[in-house]
């Protein structure tokens, strides 16, 4: 009878010394990653309209799409480029989607465009255009420029931030050129 009880013990010892390990840690599964038909870390892609450099997309990671003809990119940096080449502006975001076949990007999350005067666009969503060569945005957004401040909803623009449209101003402060009056 002892005998029944001392091996009683150890077998509740041992078993109990088994569970008592830590168990593993179980990440969520990256469904982008599971699903990609390709995954690619720090790439970079040229976007041309008719042999024109428009734009270079890199990001950290890609998952390519639909037989390679939809890009989905996380910490995107884009820079993009005048007619004659020059870089005009730099859009960075968390992340974005590249539709290859009709020249459409969208980038999501923190986006921020900077041009090489000084100007400054937030928002959370831009879609990009590359037929056009436009910016555009359904989403609330600040523009920021030297000498003035637009806050609103929406607009449409060129890369550079130039020629801007704005659909709904909400708040400004700065100088400002009404339509149908000189500067």
């Amino acid at each position: 009878m002892r005998r029944a009880g001392i091996f009683a013990a150890l077998v509740t010892i041992l078993t109990a010394a088994c569970h008592s390990g830590t168990e593993p840690r179980i990440t969520a599964a990256n469904p982008l990653a599971d699903s990609a038909d390709q995954v690619m870390f720090g790439i970079s892609t040229m976007i041309t309209n008719q042999g024109v450099l428009r734009a270079q997309l890199k990001a950290d990671t890609a998952y390519f799409f639909d037989g390679n003809s939809r890009i989905e990119v996380r910490n995107e940096r884009t820079l993009f480029y005048t007619n004659t080449g020059q870089q005009s502006a730099v859009l960075t975001s968390r992340e974005g989607t590249y539709r290859v076949q009709i020249g459409q990007m969208v980038a999501r999350h923190d986006v921020l465009v900077t041009t090489t005067d000084g100007k400054r666009l937030t928002t959370q969503e831009l879609n990009y255009n590359q037929q056009t060569n436009q910016v555009s945005s359904d989403s609330a957004f600040v523009l920021t420029e030297p000498d003035r401040q637009v806050r609103g909803i929406g607009f449409v623009s060129d890369p550079e931030l130039t020629n801007f449209t704005v659909r709904r101003v909400m708040t400004g402060s700065g100088t400002f050129t009404l339509p149908g009056s000189s500067p």
